[in-house]
Parts: structure tokens; C-alpha cells; sequence
């Protein structure tokens, strides 16, 4: 069983360092320190646990998540919180009851998930952990077991062909959403909040095509774009920009680097689909 954890917090080195260092044992997807982005993502990822990384926190941010533990305990997902003795004493004192781990920093990324494994693989033992709550498409086997009405195994059978697969990067989880709506039921998708997550998914994965928001915070599509074209792995992968652009001289900046489409949002559902089929049908 691979956990899904959603990693958010101030402490981009830890954040990173987690994506870089993600064993066979994790799906990891992060999300900004917004209290509608995180409580978004929760409700649309729906994580098996939730890692806060700590950072000079300010009251307020520390007090946030009491908003946002009271959306985690309703889901009956566990928060984890990682940083200095300091950083994790000052948010223990004001969040009281919120962190159900804690993890003091320096810890190299190798222990941190072992450290978030056993405690996993301890909430699975005692019954906190719902196997079955994995997204579509996430973990497929090649095979499925049957059973018949006497819940003994049938013979094994072979499931149909995997769908292709698609990776919609977009710092906006309700875009995510919207288009993983209009695709889910025809392809596969992975989804990413930033290019860098989607960067660090093609490092473990390949996908047949990228959806790439034109604008986001960091790095935009077309920086993004550029380190794909400069990959062996990935420089074919073809790629179609989401933008809500409609400036000519930005529209040939992108068009310089030759993605294989470009589609204004709001995506109209049989235009995106009419692009997507041109190139992976």
C-alpha cells in the first residue's frame, strides 16, 4: 500500500528534500500555506495523512491550523508536524492536540519517512486507515483478484489495457478539479500544483501528455517547458499550455518553444478534448 501525504509549510528545503527523497511507500502532493488551498486539497486529494513543515510560524499561521485540524479530524487523517524543538514546542503550546507526530529537525529526509511509515503502518494495524481510499488510476495493478460468492479467489483475470495517461500542472486546485473532471472517465490523470512537483512526478513516472499552466508562482509554463524540451526523458512528451493569456507577444513567446497546443481558459470541455486526441487519441 503506497500512503498519499499532502506536505505543505514556510520550509521549502524540507518540502523539497521530501519530493527528492520519496520512497515506493508514499504519493506525495504539496499544496501553499492558504487555508483554502490546503483545506482544498484535502477535500480533493484526500490524503491518507497530512505534513505540516515549520518555519518561524506566526501566531496566526499557527492558529489557522485549528481551522484546518478540525477539516482533518473530520476526515480522520492525522497531522504530522516537522522543524526545530522550538518551532514544534512554540506550535504544541498554541495548537494544542493538533499534532498526533512530531519530528524534530535536523533529520535527513531517509529518516523523516521512516519515521512517518511506522507511524502508518501503526494506524493500519489498528484499523485508522482506509486501504481502499486511493484515486483511480494512482495505483493500478495489471491484475485483478475475483472472488466468488464464497469469497474464494477465482481465477485471476486480466484487466483491461491502461487508459494513457495525463499530468495537468496548475497552481489553482479547482482548475485541477475541473479538468481532471472532464478527463478522468477517458484517461488516467496525475495532477500537480506547481512545476516543480510535476518536475520531481516525471523523475519516478512518465506520462503521454503534459497540460501546463502558462502562469504560476516560481517557475512559469514556459520555464517549465524548457527544462522538459532538455531532458532525453521527457523532451518528447508532448505538451499543450492552459492559459488565461490572450496577449500576442506573450502567446509567441510561449509558441517559441513549440508545445503541441495552446488552449484559453476557461477550457471548454470539447475543444480540450479534440487537442488531447490529436496526440495521444
Amino acid at each position: 500500500m503506497r500512503y498519499k501525504v499532502l506536505v505543505t509549510g514556510k520550509n521549502e528545503s524540507a518540502i523539497t528534500a521530501f519530493f527528492e527523497h520519496t520512497s515506493d511507500n508514499f504519493v506525495v502532493l504539496s499544496t501553499s500555506t492558504r487555508y483554502e488551498d490546503i483545506v482544498g486539497h484535502i477535500d480533493y486529494f484526500v490524503p491518507h495523512v497530512f505534513v505540516y513543515c515549520l518555519y518561524n510560524e506566526t501566531r496566526d499561521s499557527i492558529v489557522q491550523m485549528l481551522s484546518v485540524n478540525s477539516r482533518l479530524m473530520r476526515s480522520g487523517i492525522p497531522c504530522v508536524i516537522l522543524g526545530t524543538k522550538d518551532d514544534c514546542d512554540e506550535f504544541e503550546r498554541i495548537a494544542v492536540g493538533v499534532a498526533s507526530l512530531v519530528l524534530h529537525r535536523p533529520l535527513s529526509a531517509t529518516a523523516i519517512q521512516e519515521k512517518v511509515l511506522k507511524f502508518m503502518e501503526e494506524r493500519r494495524a489498528k484499523g485508522k486507515v482506509d486501504e481502499d481510499d486511493m484515486k483511480p488510476g494512482e495505483l493500478d495493478p495489471p491484475f485483478a483478484q475475483e472472488t466468488d460468492a464464497d469469497g474464494k479467489e477465482a481465477e485471476e483475470v486480466e484487466i483491461e489495457p491502461r487508459k494513457k495517461h495525463i499530468l495537468v500542472v496548475d497552481d489553482n486546485v479547482m482548475m485541477l478539479k475541473v479538468i481532471k473532471e472532464h478527463l478522468h472517465e477517458k484517461y488516467d490523470v496525475a495532477t500537480a500544483v506547481s512545476g516543480k512537483v510535476a518536475l520531481k512526478f516525471l523523475e519516478r513516472r512518465t506520462t503521454d501528455l503534459i497540460l501546463l499552466d502558462y502562469i504560476m508562482p516560481q517557475e512559469n509554463g514556459i520555464a517549465i517547458l524548457e527544462k522538459l524540451r532538455a531532458k532525453e526523458e521527457t523532451k518528447d512528451i508532448p505538451v499543450i499550455f492552459l492559459t488565461g493569456v490572450t496577449e500576442r507577444k506573450k502567446i509567441k513567446e510561449a509558441l517559441c518553444l513549440k508545445p503541441q497546443g495552446y488552449l484559453l481558459k476557461p477550457v471548454d470541455h470539447d475543444k480540450l478534448m479534440e487537442e488531447i486526441a490529436k496526440f495521444i487519441g
